[in-house]
């Protein structure tokens, strides 16, 4: 956040200045020097060294010695030339991470190991393979001065056999201990040692709230496993070791101690536990299929089998496609193979390192089984569906969620019962669905005796433009309702989330766990007795959904499924997709989800492709932390580059969370990330309480207000600029930032949107008054005359055949193969005068397929749904290009009122339901 950047705030509560904000302050303080040794005045340094010094002792380099020298350096004396000299070393050492392994990083002579050899990694700058770095927390009751002492002891622990490298980072306190997970993404390993203090040296007003809230008050609820809790809520990747000198027996067996790798008596076993921190980080580093994918790789393999580009010499060894292998390469070749034998595995009936690899990555997600998935989420979702639900079963859909759901539905037989979200008219979007609507889905089939029909609520989470649903208080209310309901949730653009904990409680794999920890607490009981005692025992459906349902942990069936996009915020191959599940009666469906696997699964899956979602879960447990809190970081810095750069925001803007959540859903006041007098507390607050939240890494730029609409400004920057951008709206872009993105990037959007305004300042005023009303007048058509989002209708009566009276759902199979029978269908084109006398007379026009115009990206018509007027203003006001589903030449495809009439004439949709559609 912009307002944290400031040295004169800097406080070690202040956990949205991630990497880029460290390096911004060493640069800060480069200057600083720079100022000091050309004029003598060093207020401006002895302030930024002030300010740098407190956040980074939570930091392994550059170190208590480092450190030291830095302030010696600045003594009361003054050494600008070594105060300039040094600073300069460390941040151009940051900003390479060159100290991972050069060993003139660490000595404040500059060269070499002279001044402190016994502090430098034996293998730094030495020809030995490179080592993966890492950072180690130790908390402590040692007294300060001894922690010099205390680092020297742990570096001699350190062997050339080791596979990895480590150093250590001591602090002497509770707080101190979790500002240091939360600002240093390099700790990979805790070591927590009893006697430490509750409260920090430094000021943390905010940090003390929030430890007052969660009950840590005074010294004595500075407890080891305590603060292992804690450190393993907020960073749930880390391995932590206890260190006790009293009944570690004891403390092994409480089943609270489950959060610890292992808990070693007092000093007694210091070597074993260097080697099993050195072990707990090759836990996660191991990738089973990628290693063993290496390996096969490397072997001399004769293949009397499919795929002749295997081992490449159909490649290499042509004279016309030899470019394709000198372009990709010998390896990716020689990895090739359509064996699930011979140190691989099978995708379909995974016994080996696949299946090791599958649960590796169900402990990174925090799920109870992952499966891979090789074509894309698309394939997941329909997969989730198919295993999960069966023909006549009822599923609460979110009508604007991907097509893959709905075709889902048409393979399962399921009948879906569409429910809106909020509209976002003036950007022609939709949001999320709000949490009463579903509620009353429940309660409306409930009062039809057709609760028990239902069997799914499947949801998109975040949305394509960034809503976050409050994931755990949907499933909570709902579960009060039904408590064996099945949630799909759609996280394909939210995989990356589980990795921050801010982010984290709002997933779908997040909010399960937190539910699953509360079901098992005896308070959970006592307060839903409480509630239902409140409420009595027939509540109005006015009252249920007026009130925050707790549900009875008892009854609770809990069944969470998760599909991720891991190419999309993780570094997979394209269609890399993961399905996440926490499922308590998964035994009862484990042979169908079976079955949706052989169905949908590819028999010959890319093996690349394979190993790239087992290697981004090895990234992602070792330095996801880190990876995610930059491209948030990065979020914040484009959005406050465009929005208070005086030339950008005259004609684009980022629109913050007060204007993509309306305020009814955002119950905590939460206004925008770049609020003034925003904090991470604050927007904590909101992560926990609001109903919706606004992922920061979902960027909408409008772009209507500097005349583009979505698609024109797509392309211009795509073809002037080499500048990609996600989906489009009539009047705005959506732009993401993801863990690969730099501070380059960033620098390069913000120059070409200057240059863009820039050229629009200067053609209005060579243009003069006509060319301010041509401009005014697009302006006005993007971002005033767009039409009205239409809402789901309802389906024909010929495809509710069994539908309640209350319910709104059908049969979408039947609708989707009434397509198949040309002799039932006909086309009438869009502004045909027949549709708008069918509109007003009859007989009801009703879809024959689905309906996707891009943007904004979901179905307005799907099979058997009748068509309205609203529709149809939609449809043709529309002015994209890409419309799935559509041909203007030949105009809707609809089924013919006489292929209905032979459906028969089962029972109509209520007029309460027509009305309201």
């Amino acid at each position: 956040m912009a307002s944290e950047a400031k040295p004169a705030q800097q406080r070690i509560d202040q956990f949205f200045s991630g990497p880029g904000g460290r390096a911004d302050n060493w640069r800060d303080l480069v200057e600083a020097a720079k100022v000091w040794s050309r004029s003598g005045d060093r207020t401006a340094y002895d302030a930024a060294l002030s300010a740098l010094a407190v956040t980074e002792e939570f930091h392994g380099y550059p170190g208590l010695h480092l450190m030291a020298a830095l302030k010696e350096a600045a003594a009361s004396s003054g050494d600008a030339a070594t105060s300039l000299a040094l600073s300069t070393r460390i941040a151009q050492a940051l900003q390479t991470r060159s100290f991972r392994q050069h060993a003139g990083d660490w000595s404040s002579e500059g060269e070499g190991d002279n001044g402190v050899p016994d502090l430098l990694p034996p293998t730094f700058g030495s020809l030995a393979a490179r080592r993966p770095y890492f950072e180690t927390l130790i908390v402590t009751g040692v007294a300060a001065q001894s922690w010099p002492g205390l680092c020297a002891e742990w570096r001699k622990l350190r062997r050339q056999v080791d596979a990895f490298i480590y150093e250590p980072v001591i602090v002497g306190s509770l707080e101190d201990a979790f500002c240091a997970a939360m600002l240093n993404p390099n700790i990979a390993a805790v070591v927590i040692n009893e006697g430490f203090g509750l409260h920090s040296r430094h000021d943390a007003p905010v940090l003390r709230a929030m430890m007052s809230a969660i009950g840590i008050n005074n010294e004595a609820d500075a407890s080891a496993l305590g603060l292992a809790h804690i450190l393993k809520r907020v960073r749930p990747e880390l391995d932590i070791y206890l260190m006790s000198n009293r009944d570690v027996e004891a403390i092994a067996g409480n089943p609270e101690a489950d959060v610890v790798r292992r808990v070693f008596y007092s000093v007694e076993d210091i070597l074993e536990l260097h080697l099993s921190i050195l072990e707990g980080v090759q836990d996660r580093f191991d990738t089973p299929f990628f290693d063993n994918l290496k390996k096969y790789a490397q072997r001399p393999i004769g293949t009397f089998h499919a795929l002749p580009i295997a081992r490449g010499k159909s490649v290499f060894k042509s004279d016309w496609i030899r470019d394709m292998g000198e372009f990709y390469g010998l390896n990716l070749f020689l990895a090739e193979s359509s064996a699930t034998t011979g140190g691989l595995d099978s995708m379909l009936e995974p016994t080996g390192n696949i299946k090791k690899a599958q649960e590796k990555a169900a402990r990174a997600l925090g799920a109870d089984r992952v499966y891979f998935v090789t074509n894309g989420t698309s394939t997941s979702n329909k997969m989730a569906v198919q295993a999960l639900l069966g023909p006549g079963d009822i599923a609460i859909v979110d009508r604007n969620c991907h097509k893959s759901h709905h075709y889902g539905m048409v393979l399962a037989g399921a009948q879906p019962l569409y429910v809106e979200a909020f509209p976002m008219t003036e950007y022609s979007m939709y949001g999320a669905v709000p949490l009463k609507t579903i509620k009353q889905a429940l309660l409306n089939a409930k009062a039809d005796g057709r609760l028990d029909r239902v069997k799914m609520i499947d949801l998109t989470n975040c949305t394509f433009d960034g809503h976050i649903y409050n994931t755990r208080r949907v499933m909570e209310e709902c579960l009060a309702i039904k408590p064996d309901l099945i949630f799909l949730w759609d996280e394909a653009w939210f995989g990356f989330a589980r990795f921050s904990p801010f982010l984290r409680r709002r997933t779908a794999m997040g909010a399960a766990n937190e539910i699953e920890a509360w079901m098992r607490d005896p308070k959970s009981v006592a307060a839903y007795e409480k509630q239902q005692a409140e409420l009595g025992k027939n509540p109005s459906d006015e009252v249920l959904l007026e009130t925050r349902l707790i549900p009875d942990p008892r009854q609770i069936r809990l069944r969470v499924y998760q599909t991720n996009s891991t190419h999309k915020s993780m570094s997979a191959i394209r269609q890399g997709s993961m399905l996440a599940v926490k499922d308590i009666e998964f035994h009862t469906v484990e042979a169908q989800f079976k079955e949706a696997v052989f169905t949908h699964a590819s028999t010959s899956p890319n093996q690349q492709l394979i190993a790239s979602l087992d290697v981004s879960r090895r990234q992602m447990e070792l330095e996801g932390y880190g990876l995610v809190a930059n491209a948030m970081e990065i979020a914040f810095a484009i959005r406050h580059a465009v929005n208070t750069n005086p030339l950008i925001s005259r004609y684009f803007r980022v629109l913050g969370a007060d204007a993509m959540v309306p305020k009814e859903y955002r119950q905590s006041g939460f206004t925008d990330y770049l609020a003034a007098g925003t904090n991470w507390a604050s927007a904590l607050k909101s992560l926990n309480d609001d109903e919706f939240c606004l992922d920061p890494t979902r960027m909408t730029l409008v772009c209507g207000t500097a005349g583009y609409d979505g698609t024109q400004f797509k392309g211009l920057l795509a073809s002037r600029y080499n500048i990609q951008v996600n989906k489009t709206s009539r009047n705005s872009v959506l732009i993401q930032s993801n863990i690969n993105n730099t501070r380059s990037d960033v620098a390069h959007l913000v120059r070409v949107l200057a240059e863009i305004a820039g050229e629009i300042d200067r053609g209005l005023a060579k243009g003069g008054a006509t060319a301010r009303v041509d401009f005014d007048m697009r302006v006005n058509s993007l971002m005033k005359d767009v039409p009205d989002l239409p809402n789901f209708s309802h389906f024909h009566a010929a495809y509710r055949g069994d539908a309640g009276t209350k319910t709104n759902e059908g049969d979408i199979r039947g609708g989707f193969y009434s397509a198949y029978d040309a002799a039932g269908c006909q086309y009438i084109r869009l502004n045909d005068p027949e549709i708008d006398r069918r509109l007003k007379s009859g007989p009801d026009l009703v879809s024959a397929n689905f309906v996707i115009p891009y943007p904004p990206g979901f179905p307005i018509m799907v099979p058997g749904q009748v068509i309205t007027q609203e529709t149809i203003d939609f449809m043709r006001k529309l002015d994209v290009k890409e419309i799935h589903g559509y041909d203007a030449a030949e105009g809707l495809k609809l089924v013919t009122a006489e292929a209905l009439a032979r459906m028969g004439k089962p029972r109509a949709a209520s007029p309460k339901l027509k009305a309201a559609s």
